[in-house]
């Protein structure tokens, strides 16, 4: 049986699909893309149209999404499943309409075009869209540069998204105010979680224990996490060469993934914080890993997606995954069971405290400085996203879609657990190259990688922030 899970305080970060995935789990929320073209009317002159007066609020996307004014019913969703979730959507769009004489047009500007459009449009104070939905990397320079409507200034203070957060929640990026905001519903816990994943039967045939119950009892730790990669690297046919190392993944995943369980980030404030004795702890673990111990699988650099999916014949015996991972490989015949267990707790981290999501990997909304009547484009957007009235255990259902990829509903547990703690580190989007394979390959240490880009990242977050 499905579960459904109840709204955990301000656990929102974010429901705002990575391109595709609304099509992958046919659920059929929001709104469809119009294309470019027609946001070449500027937002903050778009208040009428026609004899009645009726305001178009244009929001900016960088890929379709599902349902807005131009959609005559439910089915203008080519992948809708769930026939009474998207009427309840649908139901929505058009009580917003009548409420406030609106249209509503999701306007897709293209992942390029969209950043092209803030910094162009809201600089001329003539902003394409009354709403832009961004991902964080260049939402947060947009608020920081004042391209962002502080929501503390242009709304009421008993505003939803600046009291109870039922529908859309803050997120804080370091500087005064409120800008950016984010859907709160139980799909934007499981959007960006990425946990470590076990093959079952060479647990089994190591003889060790499934890392969820340590993890239950406090003992999964990062000294365990090395003893089971150490016991799970095997010569199996004993020509004195590895056949299957205890892990390898793409080196992004694991990086984050460790820096979170250490307790730590790089670039989450405006201060460089690589130089940090925890995010050495890191850096030495992973070095140790590909290094010392032996135990992950020597990097492809020439193939990316290799590195990802080494799991698939066996190749390692641990590596990390997410729900848009398992998709992809869903029809792939593994011939072995799969466990998803948490990061182990790194020697400066807590598990009471240790973040378990960055919120990078998902959206936020904002609502450029320069719009006509925000407080209005405020109401018009929240109440079209509170589709399910205060029925929050319908708003916090998880759809089927990720427990599917899950594989077992205790995979799922683990996966929505890792949802509930997000930061943001924006580590590996602030355009610095960190020559991590350098460090995968032992001609960097990790000493030598923090001195590299300790500097390189305080320029970057300087750029951004001032």
């Amino acid at each position: 049986m499905r579960k459904t899970f109840k709204k955990v305080a301000a656990a929102g970060l974010c429901l705002a699909m990575v391109a595709g995935l609304a099509a992958c789990t046919g659920t059929g929320s929001s709104s469809s893309a119009s294309g470019a073209s027609s946001a070449t009317s500027s937002a903050a002159d778009s208040s009428a149209s026609g004899e009645t007066g009726t305001r178009t609020i244009k929001i900016g996307t960088w890929y379709d999404i599902y349902y807005d004014s131009t959609h005559a019913d439910i089915y203008a969703d080519p992948s809708v499943s769930d026939e009474e979730l998207a009427q309840k959507h649908f139901d929505a769009l058009k009580a917003v309409e009548e409420k406030y004489n609106v249209k509503l047009e999701y306007v897709n500007l293209t992942y390029e075009g969209i950043q092209e459009s803030i910094n162009t449009s809201i600089l001329a104070g003539k902003p394409d869209c009354d709403i832009y939905l961004c991902a964080p990397a260049f939402g947060i320079p947009a608020a920081v540069n004042g391209y962002c409507a502080n929501l503390e200034e242009v709304l009421p203070a008993d505003a939803d998204v600046l009291t109870d957060q039922n529908i859309l929640s803050t997120i804080d990026i370091g500087i005064e105010g409120k800008h950016l905001m984010t859907v709160v519903a139980g799909e934007a816990i499981t959007v960006g979680s990425y946990v470590l994943a076990f093959n079952k039967q060479m647990l089994d045939d190591a003889g060790l224990e499934d890392p969820n119950k340590l993890y239950e009892n406090d003992e999964w730790t990062w000294d365990k996490f090395k003893d089971y990669l150490k016991a799970l690297t095997k010569d199996t046919d004993g020509d004195g060469v590895t056949d299957v190392y205890g892990f390898g993944t793409r080196y992004d995943n694991l990086l984050t993934g460790l820096l979170f369980s250490n307790g730590t980030t790089i670039a989450s404030t405006n201060k460089e914080n690589v130089s940090s004795k925890e995010v050495g702890e890191v850096l030495d673990f992973i070095y140790n890993m590909y290094n010392v111990d032996k135990t992950a699988r020597p990097w492809n650099a020439d193939d990316w997606n290799d590195n990802q999916n080494s799991y698939l014949n066996q190749e390692v015996a641990c590596w990390v995954t997410a729900a848009w991972i398992s998709d992809q490989n869903k029809d792939y015949d593994l011939g072995f069971d799969i466990i998803w267990a948490p990061w182990p707790i790194g020697p400066s981290g807590d598990k009471e405290t240790n973040a378990t999501k960055n919120g990078l990997d998902a959206n936020v909304y904002m609502i450029p400085t320069g719009v006509k009547d925000p407080e209005l484009v405020y109401n018009v957007f929240s109440d079209y996203l509170d589709w399910y009235g205060d029925d929050y255990d319908l708003r916090d259902e998880v759809g089927e879609w990720w427990h599917d990829r899950a594989i077992t509903e205790d995979n799922f547990q683990v996966m929505y657990e890792c949802g509930l703690k997000s930061t943001l580190d924006l580590w590996n989007s602030i355009g610095v190259d960190y020559q991590i394979p350098s460090l995968l390959d032992g001609t960097m240490t990790a000493a030598q990688f923090q001195e590299t880009n300790k500097q390189l990242v305080q320029s970057a977050l300087d750029a951004m922030y001032n």
